[in-house]
């Protein structure tokens, strides 16, 4: 998968969107405005390009400029250009591998989260590919899940559930054992599901069985 590509392509996909309403709010992210979503996002830009650059994680965030659009577009570039080097280079990250290749995938499913909120919140229709959406589920499953349980932030899963990506042709097993039920259905509703945009309600399966096992929180 092109990481890189598809990277550039929603980052200016997203910043596309912030000549609309910066006050429109964002749903799932608390208070949040889309001014709010773009800084986020932006921020986060240059906190993944410091961790490149000079290894470590303690980027000093700085309140953005009045010109939004200009900034999270710099903020965007110097990321892209940070990508650009050989994704085995050495840099920080939060989990395996512990080079560039891991900030290319991450940064990718974050702006792509991060534009169906924006497109969301400005009323706009949404399209996510489904074999980018599968890299994603299979991302929070086998990184976000068990960096929660290590860092406290949920209990060890002590049963299973297997989620079922029908447009993807992928499935993959959340929790230790037989699982309990199979949920099933677009990669992008698993995925969405997974960061608290969609409901599990909105896939095929017994959703009181497998409500113990995804009570989570699975993300941060």
């Amino acid at each position: 998968m092109d990481y890189l590509a598809i990277l550039r392509r929603e980052l200016d996909r997203f910043h596309g969107h912030l000549g609309a309403d910066r006050t429109a709010p964002v749903a799932h992210c608390g208070d949040w405005t889309v001014r709010d979503l773009a800084v986020h996002l932006g921020q986060g830009n240059l906190w993944a390009a410091t961790a490149v650059t000079e290894r470590h994680s303690r980027y000093e965030v700085q309140p953005p400029p009045d010109d939004l659009p200009a900034w999270f577009a710099d903020t965007s570039r110097v990321l892209m250009e940070t990508l650009e080097r050989d994704p085995d280079t050495e840099a920080w990250t939060f989990a395996e591998p512990r080079t560039v290749a891991f900030w290319r995938r991450r940064r990718c499913h974050e702006t792509v989260v991060h534009r169906w909120d924006l497109e969301h919140a400005l009323g706009l229709a949404s399209d996510l590919d489904p074999a980018l959406c599968a890299d994603g589920v299979a991302e929070v499953v086998e990184m976000f899940v068990p960096r929660q349980v290590r860092l406290g932030r949920m209990e060890a899963l002590t049963g299973a559930v297997r989620l079922t990506a029908t447009d993807a042709g992928q499935s993959w097993q959340l929790g230790p054992g037989e699982p309990v039920t199979d949920l099933a259905g677009p990669a992008e509703t698993v995925m969405l599901a997974l960061w608290g945009r969609a409901r599990w309600s909105d896939l095929d399966g017994d959703h009181e069985a497998a409500a113990p096992v995804l009570r989570g929180p699975l993300v941060p």
